[in-house]
């Protein structure tokens, strides 16, 4: 089964959490992936400092069947990039920054694209050229308050922060309005030692953080 873009971007806001998986291999980065996935996580991001990234991407696209995981390509720079890590297998795609030629390459695609913007300006200029969620980067610069300050001018948005984002914050994230958001050194860190265990029970953490938080503000 197929999921279409929609359905894609329903399903990171429903779960709330991206795995951001940056590795010094590719044998790592899978390992990283798969404890993230034994503690509830199931949408990776597999960013381009990786080393053949698009291969670890394949990999994992292959290992699971279709709607099991979703799997994307993070710290995507250019559109030649995003078109490589689509072909082998990405389901969404996220850049530090608004390229709009990005975006218009996963419109074209039908794939959810998320540019990284830290300004109302590059807010808009994201939205206009068509990204599906506006990555907030880097989150730690100014903190769950941003996310209030360019939804004044701009309720519509959909915000996913990155940086800075941790078992203590997640909920002051999620409270100030985001509809997910992306977790890195604080959920991967471990993996420099070879414990993936702790990646296991740290997004188990944080996914419980993620349903309690719904549980109280959504019934």
């Amino acid at each position: 089964m197929t999921i279409n873009k929609l359905q894609v971007v329903n399903r990171l806001c429903e779960e709330g959490i991206v795995a951001v998986i940056r590795a010094d291999n590719s044998e790592q980065a899978v390992k990283i992936a798969e404890a993230c996935l034994q503690g509830g996580i199931s949408s990776l991001e597999i960013t381009f400092t990786i080393p053949r990234a698009h291969q670890v991407i394949e990999t994992l696209s292959n290992h699971f069947s279709s709607g099991e995981v979703l799997i994307g390509a993070g710290t995507v720079l250019d559109p030649e990039t995003a078109r490589m890590a689509i072909l082998s297998g990405a389901q969404f795609i996220v850049s530090p920054y608004v390229n709009t030629d990005i975006v218009q390459l996963c419109n074209r695609y039908g794939v959810p694209c998320m540019p990284g913007a830290m300004t109302v300006k590059e807010a808009i200029e994201g939205m206009e050229a068509g990204a599906d969620i506006i990555k907030l980067f880097p989150g730690e610069t100014y903190g769950p308050s941003m996310i209030h300050s360019l939804k004044g001018p701009l309720p519509q948005v959909n915000l996913m922060p990155t940086g800075g984002v941790n078992i203590d914050t997640i909920t002051d994230w999620l409270e100030a309005g985001a509809v997910a958001v992306g977790v890195g050194g604080s959920l991967i860190s471990s993996a420099k030692h070879g414990d993936y265990a702790a990646i296991t029970e740290k997004s188990r953490q944080l996914v419980e953080r993620v349903k309690a938080f719904r549980g109280v503000y959504q019934t």
